[in-house]
Formats: structure tokens, C-alpha cells, sequence
């Protein structure tokens, strides 16, 4: 059934397509254009002069776990600095759980996204740190997310030896994740992984088929950016701490700086250097970070506000970042646009304008989700 959108307030397309209409048919877009010119469709919507964009796109959540850590974070806001130790909480957590406990959480927060707008989310393995445990993580994940990455490469679990683990990750491990997921992903980071043992992973992973991606810079500089650059890894997650040669090696590179700004606010850290990377020319994404540890939230708008109101960002240049940002970090065109074409995922705001994401923080502005061609709420 095609469905035709008219009195739309301002369209944010991300692409060539312009105007204050649009149809979808089945899943995809099909038109966009003048109301004046519109083809026939089966059914007629008027969203009444509200704001239209591309539902966010999620690119970096965390969502197979159980447990929480509530005290954990009562603690860091006493003052106690965060330390990438505190997975291991999480970890014991997710083994002791059911499949059907971590289903039931992964589809919450998916489904919780939903409704403020995010209609594709990609979220990681990490969670479970032995081949079993890694295997039905991903094989739950790729039930309820869009996309999937395998991030054995989180932690060393407590009493094992890091190299002996490396060697667990980037051989049975990856042997029996691959088929499940799209991504790898390691943490380069102090107190995680280091550069070679980093490298030994996604290298294997490279040889395996899969994407790469890289959580770095978050605690401090390191080599997370300068593996990701050197390895074509689609996207460097986190970008916290950024020397100017990192900033260079992104603005010269394909790899998109992801940021992560709520969970720097949640772990008390400085917010990332987004306007120092859009200056430079490096393509720029934003995601939640969604996780039960340093980010515990599934609002990209919040994301969005924090980035124009504290990290220097247009509200243009932070929602393009929310929606083809996440897309490019995934290596998508067919999400976080609107064109002929594209998936039907639209963003209805209760707003005439996306300036109202950040001129209004902390205003639930949702009015209207379609994902897939469906009216979610």
C-alpha cells in the first residue's frame, strides 16, 4: 500500500531529494518532492506543518546484558573515576542470565528507542567472553537488532592471561561468531588492549570477511585511532582524547569518528573534539552507546542536544550525524536518508523545525515513527 505524507513543516532529507511531500510504498520511499506535484496513493497522512528527518540510526549500543550497575555509577558520581574494569560486573551477569532474559532486554531497549525515533540500531557482543557465551549473544543480538558486531575483544576476563585470551578471540571464537555477525570490534584501550594485540584481532577478523570498527581514545590518547585509520576500519568509536595528528588521520581517511557523548557526561569525562574534526573535514557520526555501565540511555535526541549545545555542533551537522553519520559508520545508504529508494524510516517531530531538538533539551518532541514503511506508534 503507498501512503502519501503531505504538510510537512521542514524536510530534512540528507540528500538531493527536497520538498514538502513524500510517498512511501511498502517498505521503501518511492517519491519525494512539491505536495502541488504529488503522484496518487492509496492513502493520505497530513503531519499538520511538523518537521519530517530520517529516523536515527543508532551505530554503537551495547544492548545484550544483564544485571545492573546502579552503585557503580552512584560511586563514579561521588567522585571515583571510571575504569574499563567495571565490565567485568556485567559479564558475570550475562552468563548467569537465560537466552530468554537477555532477548527480553535487548528487545526493550529496541523497542524503547523506537519510540523516540531510532529505526535502525546496530549493537555488539562483549558481554559474555567465552565461545558459548559470545555465540548466543550474537545469535540473540541478530534477532532484535539490524546490525551485529562481534566484540569478544572487551575485556581479558578476570584471571586469564591477555595473550592467551587474544589468541581465544581471534581464533575458536571468531570461528564460531562469524557466521552470525557483520562487525568485529576490540577495545584499544588501557586497562583492555593494546595495539598489537588490538591488530591481531581484527586483522584475523579482516581475513574472516568481517567489517572492522574500533573502540579508542576514550580514557586517554592511545593507538586506537591510528589502527583503525591504518586498517580502513569503518568507524573509531568514542574519539574522546584526540591529538591533532588522530584528528589529521580521520580528516584524510574513509573511517568515521563516531562520538559518544552521553557516555562521556556519564563517566565525567571531556566531551569530544566534534568541531576541531568537522573543521578538519572528518566525517562525524553520533550514537548512545546504550549500555547498563558508562551510557545507560537510548536517547539519540539527547545525544543531539548535548552536541549542539556543548560540543560547538550545528543542529544541522548533529542530526546529519545522528542519521547519515550513523549510516556511513555502518557502511549504509539505504538508512538515514530520505530518497527514492531508501528504507521508509521517518522521524515526525512535534516541532516545525529540527532546531527545536536542542532549543527545547529534554522536551519529548516524537510525535510519529514510521519504520519500514509501518507507523510504529
Amino acid at each position: 500500500m503507498s501512503v502519501l505524507i503531505t504538510g510537512i513543516g521542514e524536510l530534512t532529507t540528507n540528500s538531493e531529494s527536497a520538498g514538502d511531500a513524500l510517498v512511501v510504498d511498502g517498505e521503501e520511499i518511492a517519491w519525494v518532492g512539491s505536495a502541488s506535484a504529488a503522484p496518487a496513493a492509496d492513502e493520505r497522512v497530513d503531519v499538520e506543518g511538523r518537521a519530517v528527518l530520517p529516523g536515527w540510526v543508532d551505530s554503537h549500543t551495547h544492548l545484550v546484558f544483564a544485571g545492573d550497575r546502579t552503585a557503580e555509577f552512584g560511586a563514579r558520581m561521588a567522585g571515583k573515576p571510571y575504569s574499563a574494569g567495571g565490565i567485568a560486573v556485567t559479564v558475570n551477569a550475562t552468563r548467569a542470565a537465560t537466552d530468554e532474559e537477555l532477548a527480553a532486554v535487548v528487545r526493550k531497549h529496541v523497542a524503547e528507542a523506537l519510540r523516540q525515533g531510532t529505526t535502525f540500531v546496530e549493537t555488539k557482543t562483549g558481554y559474555g567472553l567465552t565461545v558459548a557465551d559470545e555465540v548466543r549473544s550474537a545469535r540473540i543480538a541478530a534477532e532484535h537488532a539490524d546490525e551485529v558486531t562481534f566484540l569478544g575483544a572487551h575485556l581479558v576476563p578476570p584471571g586469564e592471561d591477555a595473550d592467551t585470551y587474544v589468541d581465544l578471540v581471534r581464533g575458536e571464537m571468531l570461528d564460531a561468531v562469524a557466521p552470525l555477525v557483520r562487525w568485529a570490534d576490540v577495545f584499544c584501550e588501557k586497562g583492555a588492549f593494546d595495539y598489537d594485540q588490538s591488530k591481531a584481532v581484527l586483522e584475523a577478523a579482516k581475513a574472516k570477511g568481517l567489517g572492522l570498527r574500533v573502540h579508542g581514545n576514550q580514557l586517554g590518547e592511545g593507538p586506537g585511532v591510528r589502527l583503525a585509520v591504518e586498517l580502513g576500519a569503518a568507524s573509531v568509536d568514542h574519539c574522546t582524547y584526540l591529538s591533532a595528528d588522530d584528528v589529521d588521520a580521520l580528516a584524510s581517511s574513509d573511517t568515521v569518528a563516531t562520538l559518544l557523548p552521553a557516555c562521556d557526561l556519564s563517566t565525567r569525562q571531556s566531551l569530544p573534539p566534534a568541531r576541531a574534526l568537522l573543521d578538519a573535514g572528518a566525517t562525524v557520526a553520533l550514537a548512545s552507546n546504550c549500555n547498563p555501565g558508562s551510557s545507560y540511555t537510548s536517547s539519540m535526541a539527547f545525544c543531539v542536544t548535548t552536541a549542539v549545545l556543548q560540543m560547538r555542533m550545528t543542529v544541522e551537522e548533529a542530526v546529519w550525524a545522528a542519521t547519515a553519520g550513523g549510516a556511513q559508520a555502518l557502511r549504509r545508504d539505504d538508512v538515514g536518508v530520505i530518497r527514492p529508494g531508501a528504507w521508509a524510516d521517518l522521524h515526525v517531530l512535534d516541532a516545525p523545525s529540527i532546531t527545536h531538538l536542542a532549543y527545547r533539551p529534554g522536551v519529548p518532541l516524537t510525535h510519529q515513527v514510521w519504520r519500514r514503511g509501518l507507523r510504529a506508534n
